[in-house]
Order: structure tokens, then sequence, then C-alpha cells
């Protein structure tokens, strides 16, 4: 790159005749620059309310399968404990809580 090439990042973009040429002659270089505005939000203004609301939604799931598992166990437990007493009575009333495995 010599000292007569444009300046800056902006080199590539202007011919390199066109920038020798208003060099010379001491006219100005106007560059213009399109941008384009971009439409809508980006993606991480979704993004995190997505995730929170997923994570939410994992632990609700969680809970309720701890919970099910728990009573899942209590009902099992409840039921080995009635299978193992025998007739409960109580004041003379006799109550069988479980069948037996004959």
């Amino acid at each position: 790159m010599s000292h007569r090439d444009p300046p800056g990042i902006i080199a590539p973009h202007i011919p390199a005749d066109a920038y020798r040429r208003a060099e010379a002659t001491g006219a100005p270089v106007v560059i213009v620059v399109h941008t384009t505005a971009p439409t809508g939000r980006p993606l991480r203004h979704y993004l995190i309310p997505l995730a929170v609301a997923g994570a939410g939604a994992i632990g609700i799931f969680a809970t309720v399968a701890a919970f099910l598992a728990l009573l899942d166990f209590a009902a099992h437990t409840a039921s080995a404990i009635a299978a193992a007493t025998g007739p409960l009575s109580v004041g003379g009333i006799s109550l069988k809580l479980a069948r037996s495995k004959h």
C-alpha cells in the first residue's frame, strides 16, 4: 500500500482512478453509505423469556412427577403395612385392612 492509496477502511469501496482524479484536482470525495435499519426485535429479546418459561415448565413437571412418585411410594407402603398387620379392632369392631394372599 503506497501513500497514494485511499485512507482507512473505505479504500476497497472507492475506485482507485476516481480517488486519484479527486486527489489531483482537489475535488471533494463524497462517500454515500447505505444502511438498512433492522426490522423487528432481535432474537435475544425473545430467547430469555422463552428460556425462563421453559425452565419453569420443566420445574413444574418435575415437581408433579416427584409428588406422584411420593404418592405411589406411600400407597405401596400403606398396603404393605396393612397386609402385614392383620385385622384391626377398636372397641370390639374388627376391620380387616387388606385381603390375605392365599
